[in-house]
C-alpha cells in the first residue's frame, strides 16, 4: 500500500509540470530561471536530508520575496537613451542607477521630478505583488524535486491538490491581471520599456 502511494507522487508532479511552466510566464523570468537552476542541487534531486530541506526552503523564501518586490519595480528609457531602473514609492519612482544631478536628458529638473511622480505606488501594485507571490509558491511546490523533498507520500487527496492547484492558480491570476492591468516593466520581466517614455509623458503634459 505504501509503495502505491509513493509512486503516485511523481505521476502527479509530471502532470503539474506543464501547468507550472505556464505559471512562470507571469513571473519575473530571472527569478524563475535562477530557482529552477539551483533547486535540483539544493534539494539533492528530491532526496533531501535535513540540510537539503533548509537550503531548499531558504531558496523558496528568497525567490518568493524577489517575485513580490519585483512588482514594485519599474524602468524607463530617458531622453538621453539610458535605461533607468527604480522602485515605486508613494512619492514617485526612486531611481537606482542615476546620478544626483541626472535629469534623464531633460533640460528642466522640475520636469524630471514631475515625470517620476507618474510612477508612484498604486493599489494595483499590491494586487500584482500578492498574485506574483502566490503564483511562485504554487509553481515552486508543484515541482517534482520540491514535492519529493517535502511531501514524499502525499496520498490521493494530496495528489489531487498538487495536480489541480497550478491550474486554478493560473486561471485566477490571469483573470486578476486582466482586470487590474499594470504598465510596470520591472526587474526580471521580459518586456522592455519604450525608448521615448519620457518624451511621450512630456507630450501628455503639454497637451493638458
Amino acid at each position: 500500500m505504501a509503495m502505491a502511494i509513493t509512486k503516485a507522487s511523481p505521476k502527479s508532479a509530471h502532470k503539474a509540470l506543464p501547468l507550472s511552466a505556464n505559471l512562470s510566464n507571469l513571473l519575473p523570468t530571472g527569478t524563475v530561471f535562477a530557482f529552477q537552476a539551483i533547486i535540483p542541487s539544493f534539494s539533492n534531486n528530491g532526496r533531501c536530508e535535513m540540510a537539503h530541506k533548509y537550503m531548499t526552503l531558504g531558496a523558496i523564501i528568497l525567490c518568493s520575496l524577489a517575485c513580490f518586490l519585483s512588482s514594485f519595480t519599474d524602468s524607463f528609457i530617458g531622453s538621453d537613451g539610458k535605461l533607468y531602473y527604480g522602485i515605486a514609492t508613494i512619492r514617485g519612482l526612486w531611481v537606482f542607477n542615476s546620478e544626483l544631478d541626472d535629469d534623464f536628458g531633460l533640460d528642466d529638473p522640475k520636469e524630471a521630478e514631475e515625470i517620476l511622480r507618474k510612477y508612484r505606488l498604486t493599489p494595483i501594485d499590491f494586487v500584482h505583488a500578492a498574485c506574483a507571490l502566490t503564483l511562485f509558491l504554487v509553481m515552486a511546490f508543484s515541482g517534482y524535486d520540491v514535492q519529493r523533498c517535502f511531501f514524499p507520500r502525499p496520498g490521493p487527496n494530496g495528489n489531487a491538490l498538487i495536480t489541480n492547484l497550478p491550474l486554478a492558480a493560473g486561471i485566477l491570476a490571469s483573470g486578476l491581471f486582466m482586470l487590474f492591468p499594470t504598465k510596470r516593466r520591472g526587474f526580471g520581466y521580459a518586456d522592455k520599456p519604450d525608448r521615448d517614455d519620457i518624451k511621450q509623458n512630456n507630450k501628455i503634459d503639454n497637451s493638458k
